[in-house]
């Protein structure tokens, strides 16, 4: 008696399609869809299962649902001689509905309730054209003028922050100049009472001009380094 026709739809129906390089792992996608009311059990197999990794190998597809089935070709030498002659083969079957376990099912299915499609592989290697149209660049000359731009902003920013940083210096020791004028000012008015008193006043508020500068020095510096971070 004839195997009844497979209910599963495959797609693609007649061919898995493997690109390398075949360094590494390259892995094919084969959907299974149920579009009958029943729950579908299905298997797949291949004959050179130590070169495959397929996960899901195996399960149930609910009725009018689908699933991807990853088949993961293990990394080898690729020689573009050699034909394959993998292939693979799913086998499926309509699900009892009292069933409880799976593998016992497919133990006790009998050959009329069967069904099965089969699959041949191929292995491609990409063209040096079809690897320059699937990851286009930009120039290297237009790469190279974007890193100047950006490096050149940096620099005429950190350039304004070094002028400002001059600019509290020649501030800072501007006021040290006054502090010291206002000192000696005092000292000569003033009796030598007084004159401590004045003294420590004067060193009070030049110290207080100092502290104030350098925290400002400190501030554009934190600024600069900031910048050339980012």
């Amino acid at each position: 008696m004839a195997r009844p026709e497979q209910v599963l739809v495959l797609e693609p129906q007649h061919e898995l399609k493997f690109r390398g390089p075949f360094t590494d792992v390259v892995t094919a996608t084969l959907k299974l869809t149920n579009p009958t009311d029943r729950n579908v059990c299905f298997k797949v197999k291949t004959t050179a299962p130590r070169r495959y990794c397929v996960r899901p190998n195996s399960g149930i597809i609910d009725a009018g649902t689908s699933i991807n089935v990853s088949v993961m070709l293990q990394p080898f030498d690729y020689d573009p001689n050699e034909k394959s002659k993998h292939k693979f083969m799913v086998q499926s079957m309509l699900a009892p509905y009292d069933m409880t376990d799976m593998e016992g099912v497919w133990k006790e299915a009998k050959p009329e309730e069967l069904m099965d499609s089969k699959l041949r592989c191929t292995f491609e290697m990409p063209l040096e054209n079809d690897k320059t149209t699937e990851h286009p660049s930009l120039p290297k000359s237009a790469s190279a003028s974007l890193d100047d731009g950006e490096v050149k902003k940096i620099m005429e920013e950190c350039k304004r922050l070094q002028m400002e940083v001059q600019r509290l210096r020649e501030e800072n020791k501007q006021i040290r100049e006054d502090d010291g004028l206002r000192k000696r000012k005092v000292m000569s008015m003033v009796t030598p009472h007084s004159s401590a008193m004045a003294t420590s006043a004067v060193r009070d508020e030049g110290l207080s001009t100092r502290v104030l500068a350098l925290c400002m020095l400190f501030f554009v510096i934190g600024v600069i380094i900031g910048k050339l971070l980012l």
